[in-house]
């Protein structure tokens, strides 16, 4: 009768030990992270009024003679620009966020599908930073002239800080987001969802969900919904390009090859 060796590896050490180096890797890609995004608001905390300061130029400019913003909160004056420092931290970290994503999970891809993610990624940080930029040279000016000219006669306009920062963070992270749809339908062309030849039969539909999520996204007023939903429609045409031109120039022609 044999005896099985006490040291010996049971059948499931290998998945649990791997599970569990995984695990550990998936800590320290975290911990990269995070530390990135501290150490950017420390160095950004010293000039967080000042940051404050250019966030809510589009909106004092266009303030009437001698109105200023308020803040109601007894520790808004400190917490607010604190808060904003945060945000533009996180935005300025996000590479290197993203590049501890790549790397954690670049090990698990194939070739070309490493020679995919990078410009993909690229893509992603770059179109998000055009959709804040957008945010905030267009879209902000435009709302706050726009309300700025319809406020009632005999009414003050001194917006709370506060207020002020929830509305412009919600436009910043809308149109941010928004602005990456040329990289999901890249995404979705890649792994085989859709075709090219797809995306243009849904185009109809595509523009009637830009304008519905435009309203659901945006402040409740016209303008903003028109400033993101015709941007979204714009590139929604661009992934249909870039999905011709980049991933699967032939994908058109070989949906239609019988057996293909």
């Amino acid at each position: 009768m044999s005896h099985a060796d006490p040291g010996a590896e049971k059948p499931g050490d290998d998945g649990e030990q791997s599970f569990i180096s995984h695990l550990i890797e998936l800590r320290e890609r975290l911990l990269k992270a995070v530390t990135a995004v501290m150490i950017v608001l420390l160095c950004l905390l010293p000039f967080a009024n000042r940051l404050y300061g250019w966030l809510a130029l589009p909106l004092v400019s266009h303030l009437p003679q001698g109105g200023t913003m308020i803040a109601i909160e007894v520790i808004a004056p400190f917490l607010i620009p604190v808060k904003f420092a945060f945000f533009v931290a996180l935005v300025l970290a996000m590479p290197v966020v993203l590049y501890q994503l790549w790397a954690f999970v670049a090990p698990g891809l194939y070739k070309h599908e490493k020679r995919l993610a990078v410009p993909i990624l690229a893509s992603a940080v770059v179109l998000f930073y055009i959709g804040c930029a957008f945010a905030y040279f267009l879209v902000l000016p435009a709302v706050a002239k726009f309300t700025a000219a319809f406020a009632p006669a005999g009414v003050t306009v001194s917006p709370d800080i506060g207020k002020y920062l929830d509305f412009a963070l919600l436009l910043f992270l809308a149109f941010g987001l928004c602005f990456e749809i040329p990289v999901v339908l890249l995404i979705l062309v890649v792994v085989g969802v859709v075709t090219p030849a797809q995306l243009v039969e849904s185009r109809r539909y595509a523009i009637v969900a830009s304008f519905v999520a435009a309203a659901f996204l945006t402040p409740p007023d016209a303008l903003s919904m028109l400033m993101l939903a015709i941007p979204m429609c714009l590139l929604y045409e661009l992934g249909i390009v870039g999905a011709r031109v980049l991933i699967r120039p032939a994908a058109d022609d070989r949906s239609n090859v019988p057996g293909a």
